[in-house]
């Protein structure tokens, strides 16, 4: 069984992809307007009918909590003292889709409590879904998200805004600042980065010394001794287990000059190899974690549908142990991942983590806990 949070420690719960938007969203009770501008896809409940197609009928409203699944007995028993995810979808009833742009997610603002059934504090905007439905769009999401005491990084209203941390405080344990940033190799348009008086992303130019500089000062001049960091970047194509060596690179100098304690990557449809370097977590890839996707056709050799709920805890600012539980994505809601599921994730955090000196071991139930000590 997973160990709860320690009493001095701090655990966090990440996750690859959150998209509760498009298909997600017309299963729902509040469903917005289905219409597309994809090239060959007009209408949201197209991925509702592919999902039924592959794995079954799929009743319809489902209750807010009904897409996390067994995630949610997932959060119980690790119990992490906060909750951050990579939040890719708009929330937001604008019909501005951003023109040029082939994929526009949105939730409709009223299906927002889906978020609250899993008791998520902190939602990362800096990715390249955000802006789907414009400039508006963006607002409609940060005014939503903030009544609804959900924090954010990685976008805003200005620049300052943009690059600002979420603020999260974990009583009797400190400070948890986190950070957000996006690259364009992800698919974030160049024009969507956020100005001294425009909406937009925090967009770095590359993962290079000068970027690498800044970023560090950013860090650096909101740190406190006691304030444990987080660094989210959605970076890099969808597919593929290679970690490029400017990503490597970056990232410890995150952990070097900037006093990071976690990287949390993401932006691949898939989990990646996973790094410790000096007592800090490196997670290239989180994979997806909810989506339409399914039916879908084409790289199955790298399962998409399997993901990770990572449980990172730190003691003294040190990683002391990282608990991942396998979930599958299946009839539009996170499930129990089945027996070889479970198997081939841990066979590929092995697999490629072995040039890390990582490696995953199976706990009680599913969970899977990764080792490093003793490889390093």
């Amino acid at each position: 069984m997973q160990t709860p949070a320690a009493p001095g420690g701090v655990t966090l719960f990440l996750c690859g992809d959150v998209m509760t938007g498009r298909g997600i969203d017309q299963i729902l009770p509040h469903p917005g307007k289905p219409g597309l501008h994809e090239a060959c896809v007009h209408t949201a409940r197209a991925y509702v009918k592919l999902a039924e197609a592959k794995h079954g009928p799929i009743p319809r409203p489902v209750g807010f909590a009904t897409i996390w699944g067994a995630a949610l007995d997932g959060l119980r028993r690790a119990a992490p003292d906060l909750r951050i995810v990579n939040l890719e979808t708009a929330v937001t009833t604008s019909d501005h889709a951003w023109a040029g742009k082939g994929i526009h997610y949105r939730m409709h603002p009223a299906n927002l409590p889906c978020l609250a059934a899993a008791g998520i504090d902190c939602c990362v905007l800096a990715n390249n879904h955000v802006l789907d439905w414009g400039y508006q769009g963006l607002k409609e999401t940060l005014d939503t998200l903030h009544r609804a005491g959900i924090a954010t990084a990685g976008a805003g209203r200005d620049m300052d805004e943009a690059a600002a941390p979420a603020v999260l405080d974990v009583p009797g344990k400190g400070r948890v600042l986190v950070f957000a940033w996006a690259t364009e190799d992800s698919g974030v348009p160049p024009a969507w980065r956020a100005g001294p008086s425009r909406p937009g992303v925090n967009l770095l130019a590359g993962l290079n010394a000068s970027e690498l500089q800044a970023v560090a000062g950013q860090v650096r001049a909101a740190k406190r001794p006691e304030d444990l960091m987080v660094a989210s970047f959605h970076w890099g194509g969808n597919w593929g287990f290679g970690i490029p060596a400017q990503q490597r690179e970056f990232a410890h100098g995150l952990i070097e000059f900037a006093e990071v304690d976690v990287v949390y990557g993401h932006s691949s449809h898939h989990v990646k190899g996973i790094e410790v370097y000096r007592d800090k977590p490196i997670l290239y890839g989180c994979g997806d974690f909810l989506n339409d996707y399914e039916g879908i056709g084409g790289h199955e050799e790298f399962r998409g549908d399997l993901a990770l709920m990572y449980f990172p805890t730190f003691e003294a600012g040190r990683l002391s142990s990282l608990v991942m539980t396998p979930i599958q994505i299946q009839r539009l809601r996170a499930n129990t991942a089945p027996e070889p599921g479970v198997w081939w994730l841990m066979a590929t955090l092995n697999r490629d983590g072995r040039q890390f000196g990582t490696g995953a071991t199976r706990l009680a139930e599913q969970d899977l806990q990764l080792d490093w000590r003793a490889r390093g």
